[in-house]
């Protein structure tokens, strides 16, 4: 990240979340607010020429992950609200929009991320003029000088409770000590929280043309000043979970994801091999 500017990731992902409302059918991710949040200029051109917006064999690959992490989060957080559980923590939240459209009513939505990103975040809101509900509370901080926990109990988190926290897009940009630090903080909170979060394998553990993917992906992040860092084996990361502190952890591989979120479709939007998505609860 560039000093007071947003995410450039951020707003890539974004942007790939908005292309897929317009793009392709049937929706993965039904987000009526997603063209509303990215940058004007952008929201125009995929409203008028969508193919123009797609500048990358790799394209309809990241749309798909993109909007499939969503989902998957967004599943399991309603499956946590039926459980009992009344927070919801959005870490590294960009341009997610999920606080805006909150169908549970007792629902308490915090949305972390540096406070470049988040500011930039509400200036669009309010260009748009999507109102900012009452459940939402903004947490604005920069890892360097303030904890997570602090955070949150500074913003009203109630840590006697159970939450359900997301993490997407994040884990691959941290060193290992940050990763394990947040984990074994979600680990101390009260039975049924739980954490969904996606990462990526080592690139030696993929296929000859799966590493060119992964390098021309990863070409693109380190350009823009947001390299990946952090890659897990499965089996290892589970155990590793467990070591932390949660009770249970899954892990979700392409082929999984696949046949939950693209099975029959006409379009070939599908997710490739190098992105799992995990869940870990206490």
């Amino acid at each position: 990240m560039q000093e007071g500017q947003a995410s450039r990731t951020a707003d890539r992902v974004a942007e790939r979340r908005a292309a897929h409302q317009v793009r392709d059918r049937p929706l993965v991710l039904d987000d009526p607010i997603a063209l509303r949040i990215i940058r004007p200029e952008v929201a125009h051109e995929l409203r008028t020429n969508p193919p123009k917006h797609e500048t990358t064999k790799l394209g309809p690959y990241l749309r798909a992950f993109f909007v499939m992490r969503s989902r998957f989060a967004e599943d399991a957080l309603a499956s946590a609200v039926a459980d009992g559980v009344r927070q919801y923590v959005v870490l590294g939240a960009g341009f997610d929009t999920f606080a805006y459209r909150n169908p549970f009513p007792e629902l308490r939505v915090f949305e972390v991320d540096h406070p470049a990103t988040q500011a930039i975040k509400r200036q669009r809101l309010a260009h748009s003029q999507i109102e900012i509900p009452s459940s939402l509370t903004f947490v604005p901080i920069d890892f360097t000088t303030t904890k997570l926990d602090d955070a949150l109990r500074g913003a009203g988190f109630d840590e006697t409770e159970p939450a359900f926290f997301s993490w997407l897009g994040v884990v691959p940009y941290l060193e290992r000590p940050a990763i394990d630090a947040t984990f074994q903080y979600i680990a101390s909170l009260p039975e049924k929280t739980a954490v969904a979060f996606d990462y990526s394998v080592p690139p030696q553990s993929l296929s000859w043309t799966q590493r060119l993917v992964f390098n021309a992906m990863a070409n693109r992040v380190a350009a823009i000043g947001e390299p990946w860092k952090t890659f897990f084996d499965p089996a290892t990361l589970l155990a590793d979970l467990r070591r932390l502190g949660f009770t249970s952890a899954e892990d979700f591989g392409a082929d999984a994801l696949n046949a939950r979120y693209f099975a029959d479709r006409t379009d070939k939007l599908r997710i490739g091999g190098m992105g799992h998505m995990a869940m870990a609860s206490v």
